[in-house]
């Protein structure tokens, strides 16, 4: 677990390892105000136990408020690898956990803890002097720990040696040698009083900056923010905003307290966050939707510069998954957002709140700007509501699932609309009165499975992004063409949507990123070769000439994400699931291998991705595949009538800067390259080649007499291959001057391999010396075949060999 470095709090950090260690305290409250460093100290105990084996398992669970205990016994269920029931009710879980944590001690680390709620109802035993475990509760209520019946441990503030020593290392400790500059520093860090928070928050707003004036400046707002206040909250709230404010400038500080119209501890992808703030056009105007994104980038690494948001890791996926890198708003800085610079922007957040109503009449008040009540049990809007907002800006209401109908009244109020989010409700059909948001500028309705009906957006003319990712539309909403400001179009996965008027994605000029996806809907390449302002696409083509068409036209190169399909639906590989790893690696590969022979009608998929091409299913024969001057990766998988190398298919001719190749599943190719032919590719940038399960591949390079050019692999570092049955002879004589660059060889499952290098047949055996001067590693796995790494009076020079394996089944 990612931490902070403990300054100071060595009483409470001993007095609670103590309590862990002992027999006597089994529930351990830790408590103090928001930004004293409960959690941090928590973090580096919990870090502790892991590496001890006192404890069986280390648990560690953020509880968001309200408290959820159906979020809270699935988080404890994943912690023990183990999934609750469907359906089940939560005192059937409560049973099922209660089982399982009474096996093994453990320690049950709750973080940041706002209610009481009953042990036996989660079914979190209590801990006993027999069991062994213990539950460590952090909370800022003290009587809130004294009823869960805690010990409690109260964190202090720091000293004021303490609080320098911690400002120093986040501001730089040569500042302080800044001439007449240490006193104001010192002034400044008592007026922090104390709370790690505020000091690191504030140190790094002041980090690079030596003028004295400016830090007398600083010192003046500072003791205004903290005078003017009373209570704990808003002391820490004003000491925390004065770092906010020293972003300066309108547009960051807009898109902090956008961050806390979501749910507590919310962990937001990066894509994500820049993707919002563009909706919200908290991002000034920009040529390129890139250009923004980038923006937008620059504007979330400031803000965790300044410590006003977290980056952090979490985990996603089957088995452990794969790695996120998230960011975080702390607790205490969602609550300064929401109650210190929120009434200043508008705001209303009730995101995450449990309820089952939108707010009455009384809470839309006049002067609303945006509004949160994603993630709540909204079921209805009662038919008389009818808020009047006149700026309000901003809706969201999204992951109300149950949600299945708006009033036409709801909307009539709202005549500056301009984001309006109803991703994953169960909304079935949305009012006409939506027609009248003449400002609407963004509309989410991502995984809107039930929503069949969408009025007329003709009037809809400053719409600047619409997705309808998921959704149950079966027609494209009537007025689509007139959507002239349109930038962004997700129109990907509706199964029921089965085609797009001709004509209407031309009309619509201005869009940057369009997503189509890859099931029924097909275009024309002319259709899309007149979105001048194309920057990301995602579709499939009726044939290879439309995809042609729109790969040679003039606008291609501005683009910077494809993911394109020409022809039919692609067959996809198998993805079972716990079925026990040999069966489900058995049938993935049967499938593929199934996959791979299978002859299918004209289809082809190719992917581009930045300067990475992925083809899949063309026909070499029949189709010619134009390729972009800057393409970087290649990956051609189950192709056919490539049988003479890829020069044959003439992929290659202008792909200079070729640095990675992969190919697989392709029956009937007897070469990589052939040098037979009037014209081959250039690869002297090519680092890296991998072969996969090539049945038919017997030679790298088909030479026929003539002479190997020089750059041809000249600067390959890595060469993979793997079931390639048909290769006997890995690396031939004339060959090897072209590989002097090789650093890894890998051959696994070609069984039919006899040598890695093999001698040439008019060569004299004794004087066979083979160079590679920068191989490192030589790993040979199942090659029953094998006779020999080189000819038998044959020399191998490797001067920086690290490792050479070989494994036999």
């Amino acid at each position: 677990m990612p931490i902070e470095k403990v300054v100071g709090e060595t009483f409470a950090k001993e007095k609670i390892w103590g309590y862990l260690m002992g027999n006597e305290v089994g529930m351990i409250g830790v408590c103090g105000i928001g930004g004293v460093g409960k959690t941090t100290i928590m973090k580096n105990i919990n870090n502790e136990l892991v590496r001890q084996t006192k404890f069986d398992k280390v648990i560690w669970v953020t509880i968001s408020y309200p408290l959820d205990v159906i979020k809270l016994q699935e988080n404890i269920a994943s912690a023990f690898a183990m999934e609750l029931p469907k359906g089940e009710d939560r005192e059937r879980w409560a049973a099922e956990l209660m089982s399982i944590m009474g096996r093994v001690s453990h320690v049950l680390i709750l973080d940041d803890f706002w209610e009481k709620f009953s042990l036996n109802e989660v079914g979190i035993p209590k801990p006993t002097i027999e069991s062994g475990s213990k539950i460590v509760i952090t909370s800022r209520l003290i009587d809130v720990c004294q009823k869960m019946g805690c010990e409690i441990v109260k964190v202090e503030p720091l000293s004021f040696q303490e609080s320098l020593n911690l400002f120093l290392d986040k501001v730089g400790s040569h500042t302080i040698e800044v001439p007449n500059l240490e006193r104001i520093l010192k002034l400044i860090v008592q007026e922090c009083g104390g709370l790690p928070l505020a000091i690191v928050v504030i140190a790094e707003s002041m980090k690079g900056e030596e003028d004295v004036k400016v830090w007398n400046n600083a010192l003046t707002e500072l003791r205004e923010r903290v005078k003017s206040v009373t209570g704990s909250d808003q002391e820490i709230f004003r000491r925390l905003r004065f770092s906010y404010d020293r972003l300066n400038n309108s547009e960051i500080q807009s898109c902090f307290p956008y961050c806390s119209l979501f749910l507590e501890d919310y962990p937001f992808q990066r894509e994500e966050l820049v993707e919002g703030w563009v909706d919200e056009g908290l991002i000034d105007l920009l040529p390129s939707r890139k250009a923004a994104y980038d923006r937008g980038h620059a504007f979330l690494n400031r803000l965790v510069k300044n410590c006003l948001l977290e980056k952090t890791v979490i985990w996603r996926g089957w088995l452990g998954g794969h790695r996120d890198d998230v960011f975080k708003m702390h607790d205490v800085l969602r609550d300064m957002a929401i109650k210190s610079i929120g009434p200043e922007f508008g705001y209303m957040v009730k995101a995450g709140m449990k309820l089952t109503e939108v707010p009455d009449k009384r809470g839309w008040i006049n002067d609303l700007k945006k509004v949160s009540l994603m993630e709540n049990n909204i079921s209805k809007i009662p038919l008389e509501l009818s808020p009047k907002c006149p700026t309000l800006s901003t809706l969201i209401l999204s992951n109300n699932h149950n949600l299945s109908e708006i009033p036409e009244s709801f909307f009539e109020g709202m005549p500056e609309l301009k984001v309006l989010d109803l991703s994953k409700t169960g909304i079935e059909a949305l009012p006409n009165s939506i027609s009248n948001l003449e400002k609407l500028s963004s509309m989410r309705l991502r995984r809107c499975y039930s929503l069949m009906y969408l009025p007329s957006l003709a009037k809809l003319t400053a719409l600047k992004k619409l997705d309808l990712n998921n959704s149950g539309i079966e027609v494209v909403p009537q007025g689509m063409e007139k959507l002239i400001s349109l930038e962004y179009l997700d129109l990907s996965d509706c199964d029921n949507l089965e085609e797009i008027p001709m004509g209407m994605l031309s009309n619509l000029s201005n869009l940057q990123y369009l997503l189509l996806g890859h099931k029924k809907l097909k275009i024309k390449g002319e259709e899309v070769k007149r979105l001048s302002k194309l920057e990301n696409f995602e579709g499939v083509f009726d044939d290879i000439q439309g995809y042609n068409y729109f790969v040679k036209s003039q606008y291609f190169q501005i683009s910077t994400d494809y993911n394109i399909l020409v022809g039919a639906q692609a067959p996809e590989l198998a993805q079972p699931f716990a079925q026990g790893f040999a069966q489900l690696f058995a049938e993935a590969e049967a499938r593929a291998q199934a996959q791979a022979r299978a002859q299918t009608q004209a289809l082809a998929y190719v992917k581009l991705t930045g300067q990475k091409v992925n083809i899949r299913n063309c026909n070499f024969g029949e189709e010619y595949i134009v390729l972009s001057d800057n393409l970087q990766k290649l990956e051609i998988w189950q192709c056919r009538n490539i049988r003479r190398g890829i020069n044959k298919a003439t992929l290659l001719e202008k792909a200079t800067e070729l640095s990675y190749c992969g190919i697989s599943y392709c029956e009937d190719m007897e070469c990589v390259v052939d040098l037979d032919s009037s014209s081959y590719p250039v690869l002297d940038k090519l680092e890296e080649l991998s072969l996969e399960e090539l049945p038919k591949l017997s030679v790298l390079v088909r030479v026929k007499g003539v002479a190997t050019p020089p750059h041809v692999f000249s600067n390959l570092k890595r060469l993979n291959i793997w079931e390639c049955l048909g290769m006997r002879k890995l690396l031939p004589l004339e060959l090897l001057q072209a590989f002097q660059n090789l650093e890894e060889i890998d051959v696994e499952s070609c069984f039919q391999m006899e040598e890695i290098i093999a001698s040439s047949s008019d060569s004299d055996a004794s004087s066979d010396k083979f160079t590679f001067p920068k191989l490192r590693s030589l790993h040979l796995s199942d090659l029953p075949q094998l006779k020999s790494i080189c000819s038998a009076k044959g020399v191998i020079v490797c001067g920086s060999i690290e490792e050479i394996s070989e494994k036999s089944r």
